[in-house]
């Protein structure tokens, strides 16, 4: 049910090793801070996006979480720094330049196995 969709123009997400590397380590990142079971975490990365912030073409990284249910400020805000950081390190997308985009979602709202949840 958890989901973090990541857009990027880093070009240094292009080598599959890498990309499984983050999105594995952003899968148990984002079970961990909900507490959620991993087994329903969804992780998706979008190498290479044509994408501006500030006027300039300067690296630039969008995520998206949604997650079934309230997530608390303190959840995100821990999620923001953790998330930044590895974008950072790995990516090499600076902080400043990665919006994180947080959305609750009801149950019904969240298809999976022919239904919902």
């Amino acid at each position: 049910m958890p989901l973090l969709k990541i857009q990027t123009s880093s070009p240094l997400a292009q080598s599959a090793a890498q990309t499984k590397d983050l999105l594995t380590a952003l899968s148990q990142k984002l079970a961990r801070h909900l507490g959620k079971p991993e087994s329903y975490v969804m992780t998706c990365l979008e190498p290479n996006a044509q994408m501006t912030f500030a006027g300039t073409f300067d690296p630039v990284c969008y995520l998206e979480v949604k997650s079934i249910g309230a997530m608390t400020p303190q959840q995100t805000k821990a999620i923001s720094k953790d998330f930044c950081e590895v974008i950072h390190q790995v990516l090499q997308v600076p902080p400043n330049r990665i919006y994180i985009e947080f959305a609750d979602a009801k149950g019904a709202m969240w298809g999976h196995n022919g239904s919902t949840f």
